[in-house]
């Protein structure tokens, strides 16, 4: 029995070294052929990984070349279109000061050498010289000798901008919302980046002169005046809401219009209201047509350049662009009546 059971262990030792033996022929085909086959894999896809940055990146160059050369050409045609208005109207003043320089002499020679006798026989010469110089008009403003910055208006190099703007500024700067100005309508997350709606008012100090006690809005903490800023909303969650920037002279109680986001000269907002989306200045709302909601936007603020531009960062779509030349310190701006919308970094 003994010598069976030392015969049936054999068996399974020997049943043991074979799938060892098994084992390892496979760790070794594996490692002398899989892994070197695998690291040549990854060694073409990492050259054709890199051939094709290279190759997009030189066609985006190549097209952003050609669309600076068009654009600076357009600059140069303008230049030399007013440049040839100016002298034109030169000309033509140059030439009316000598008529009417002409017609004082005269006048003031027939005053100064003339009887009246003489005056009433040379009277219809006399009507007939005046009557040239009331044809030369006062000169009048003209848009022709303006320089018409249209001229460089270029959708491509608009959404190139900012992207490069989105993607270089975003975060640079961070941005946290205003706890004194916040509606009672809203709450804000600890780390002042998340407003919540909230349709019962909380019981916050209402005479605070910074609070919003009527409309659910809130500003952050810090204007700016000049440069270049940008910042990003995560709206995913929120069906109604208002995104932008406004003066910090913006009245913050009751309900009138010169509150209200987007209804007065203060304030430049994005709006959503279920699936309407509107652009909001001064009371004039303009709508804007989109696809699909936008889980994110994009604020961009150019004070020197006067522009304020709302962005899709997910599609990298303009979604709407205004230009105001500024007159004050503008704030980020934030309302919202549905869920809650926050900052993201």
């Amino acid at each position: 029995p003994s010598s069976a059971r030392g015969s049936v262990f054999q068996n399974k030792l020997v049943d043991q070294c074979e799938r060892l033996q098994l084992q390892s022929a496979a760790i070794a085909k594996h490692m002398a052929e899989v892994l070197p086959a695998k690291s040549q894999s990854v060694l073409t896809a990492a050259n054709g990984a890199r051939e094709l940055v290279i190759q997009r990146l030189m066609f985006v160059g190549k097209v952003c070349e050609n669309e600076e050369q068009r654009l600076l050409e357009n600059v140069h045609a303008e230049e030399e279109r007013v440049h040839q208005s100016i002298l034109t109207q030169q000309v033509h003043w140059t030439e009316a000061l000598q008529k009417l320089d002409a017609l004082r002499t005269y006048l003031v020679d027939m005053i100064t050498n003339m009887d009246d006798q003489g005056l009433v026989r040379a009277e219809k010469e006399i009507f007939e010289r005046t009557e040239v110089a009331e044809g030369i008009l006062e000169p009048q403003e003209s848009v022709k000798l303006n320089f018409n910055q249209q001229c460089v208006q270029s959708p491509l190099l608009h959404r190139l901008w900012a992207s490069a703007v989105l993607s270089c500024i975003t975060g640079s700067q961070e941005i946290l919302i205003d706890e004194k100005t916040v509606s009672p309508h809203l709450s804000l997350s600890e780390d002042k980046k998340t407003l919540t709606f909230s349709p019962k008012k909380a019981k916050l100090d209402l005479d605070c002169p910074d609070r919003f006690d009527h409309w659910p809005n809130a500003l952050a903490t810090a204007a700016f005046q000049t440069g270049l800023h940008a910042w990003k909303i995560s709206v995913e969650k929120s069906c109604a809401y208002k995104l932008g920037v406004c003066y910090g002279s913006l009245p913050r109680k009751g309900s009138g219009n010169e509150v209200r986001l987007g209804f007065n000269a203060a304030s430049w907002v994005f709006s959503r209201y279920d699936k309407e989306f509107r652009f909001l200045h001064a009371g004039q709302p303009q709508p804007v047509e989109l696809i699909k909601s936008p889980a994110e936007i994009g604020v961009l603020v150019d004070f020197a350049g006067g522009e304020v531009l709302f962005y899709d960062p997910d599609s990298c779509a303009i979604l709407f662009s205004h230009r105001e030349t500024f007159a004050a310190p503008l704030y980020p701006v934030f309302a919202v009546a549905h869920h809650s919308i926050s900052l993201v970094q």
